[in-house]
């Protein structure tokens, strides 16, 4: 894994000179240009800090917190930090972070989805262990261990975990209820309320293929309907030639007949829009975009309802998290800064206005959260477990991203639901076991 990285990372180097000294890029970002080679300038210590979102034009409401968090600290700790925020968009994050390490100018904090892609940043050293610094009480500020269970490697503790959120089924009420629909609770009856919705002139369900993981994250609740078990997948033991892929991804095919037209090239933010501009009445995603859809449209936060994926008992969960830099000349600062995410003002935020479930003790208003939170606690309270991401539960970042692409091959007609299960195995016999 670790020598797929650096080839990675090499390749990166390609295009890492355009964003060298990027410490100042990004329309959120504040000039880093006088800093020394121990990250001062003038006797501040200087960090710079790595996001997905464009802090300045972003209406998602997550991220107008994670810039409330930026303010408040280069606040307080004016005259001795200051923090400069480098952002790009989700669907160039990564490569653009590996530019960077590749470049020898790898961000002091940044953000990572846990999983194979944190796992990139540990086993090559790009990511500092953060124990000593949880240790001075911090640690005891989360709801318990459990939220490190996926950023802890060896014993060590590699990332901050944000926030809990949940893949989901978003649907506008008003067209539920003029269609004569009532929420699906297994498979016929999700395929026969697309037909409703459909019959009365709405269109069922807005997703995007353009960005590959949406899709796939719908392949991933129907391959635990199915059974698939990706621990057995990986040690040989069972075989994605079983049918239980095929099956899947056959049902993906029935449910895409419901999609928007334009779902193949839609990003993820265009099929999200389509849903809070009510031009569909299903948006399948998950509560990280509760922030997303109240932003952009507060008025319709009363007609947005949210129900589980129908036919799984568990929960496709997440969170954001944090890192640090192993080669940042400011680890006190950085330590600090990742502090501010996880302190009360920045949990009360994520439930309170954002929507996401906090990782910390704090106590918040249930009554002042956004109507979505308080359904999708239900539907964690009701969920007889949890599992990843697809792309983010296989062997490498390589494979993920291959299971992506392979479902998208399916959906746009390239591959057949066999031909993908047997890709899918060649894939594994060659690169996982």
């Amino acid at each position: 894994m670790k020598k797929k990285l650096l080839a990675t990372l090499m390749s990166a180097m390609m295009i890492a000179s355009v964003f060298t000294g990027c410490g100042a890029s990004g329309g959120s970002s504040d000039s880093a240009s006088s800093s020394g080679s121990d990250g001062s300038a003038d006797g501040v210590q200087e960090i710079t800090w790595m996001f997905w979102d464009d802090l300045d034009a972003t209406q998602d409401l997550i991220s107008l917190g994670y810039k409330e968090n930026v303010e408040r600290f280069n606040k307080d700790y004016e005259g001795k930090y200051h923090v400069n925020v480098v952002t790009t968009n989700l669907e160039e994050y990564y490569d653009k972070l590996n530019a960077l390490v590749a470049a020898g100018e790898t961000p002091d904090v940044f953000i990572v989805s846990p999983g194979p892609q944190l796992t990139d940043y540990v086993a090559p050293g790009i990511a500092a262990p953060l124990d000593d610094y949880l240790a001075d009480g911090w640690k005891d500020t989360f709801t318990s261990d459990a939220v490190f269970t996926q950023q802890t490697y060896d014993g060590k503790i590699y990332a901050v975990p944000l926030n809990t959120a949940a893949a989901c089924c978003f649907y506008n009420t008003e067209m539920f209820e003029k269609a004569g629909v009532e929420v699906p609770t297994n498979w016929d009856e999700m395929l026969g309320a697309c037909e409703k919705l459909q019959s009365a002139g709405f269109t069922p369900i807005t997703i995007s293929a353009g960005t590959a993981w949406c899709l796939s994250m719908v392949a991933g609740y129907l391959c635990e309907a199915e059974g698939v078990d990706l621990s057995k997948l990986a040690d040989g033991s069972a075989s994605w030639e079983d049918g239980k892929l095929e099956a899947a991804a056959t049902k993906l095919l029935d449910l895409s007949k419901y999609f928007q037209p334009t779902a193949a090239g839609d990003t993820n933010d265009v099929a999200t829009a389509n849903f809070y501009n009510e031009e569909a009445a299903i948006l399948i995603q998950g509560s990280w975009a509760i922030g997303q859809i109240n932003g952009e449209n507060p008025e319709f936060e009363s007609k947005c309802g949210v129900f589980q994926f129908p036919g799984v008992q568990r929960l496709i969960a997440k969170s954001d998290s944090l890192c640090m830099s192993s080669s940042t000349k400011s680890p006190e600062a950085c330590a600090a800064f990742m502090k501010y995410f996880t302190d009360d003002t920045a949990q009360k935020y994520t439930a309170e206005v954002g929507g996401k479930i906090p990782v910390t003790k704090v106590e918040y208003d249930a009554s002042a959260a956004p109507a979505q939170l308080a359904y999708v606690m239900d539907i964690f309270e009701n969920a007889k477990g949890t599992f990843g991401f697809y792309n983010e539960s296989m062997p490498t970042t390589e494979t993920g991203s291959h299971f992506d692409d392979t479902m998208v091959s399916v959906f746009l007609g390239d591959m057949t639901p066999a031909e993908a299960a047997t890709d899918m195995e060649e894939f594994y016999q060659a690169n996982c076991r």
